[in-house]
């Protein structure tokens, strides 16, 4: 499992897994929704259809929490071969809900302006 650089918001959860299967295995097993729901019960989808598919590459899903506030996120698997011979999945999870509104992090020095309270 590896962090991944610049490639998707600080704000996004990105787990790099390295698997023996085979890349069409691993695609049937997250795009096929008889398979899925093995591992990806259809209670924590917000809708059982991709939100997009780019076959045997990547399929997005939306997902709601199912305890209030109920947030929705968006789940991205990235299927791609691996040097040794299996598969590299990469996971993208990443809130999407519009409730909360994406909003820049705050620098970690706090460069905020300082305000003084009179006397």
């Amino acid at each position: 499992m590896n962090d991944t650089k610049g490639e998707s918001p600080a704000q996004d959860l990105v787990l790099d897994y390295d698997l023996d299967a085979p890349p069409e295995k691993v695609w049937r097993a997250i795009s096929i929704p008889a398979f899925r729901e093995t591992w990806l019960p259809k209670g924590d989808l917000a809708d059982m259809e991709p939100v997009s598919t780019a076959p045997g590459e990547e399929i997005r899903y939306r997902m709601q929490d199912g305890e209030p506030p109920f947030l929705e996120s968006m789940v991205t698997f990235r299927v791609e071969p691996n040097a040794a011979g299996g598969t590299r999945l990469r996971i993208i999870h990443g809130l999407a809900d519009p409730r909360l509104g994406r909003r820049p992090p705050r620098a970690a020095n706090n460069n905020w302006s300082c305000l003084l309270r009179a006397a």
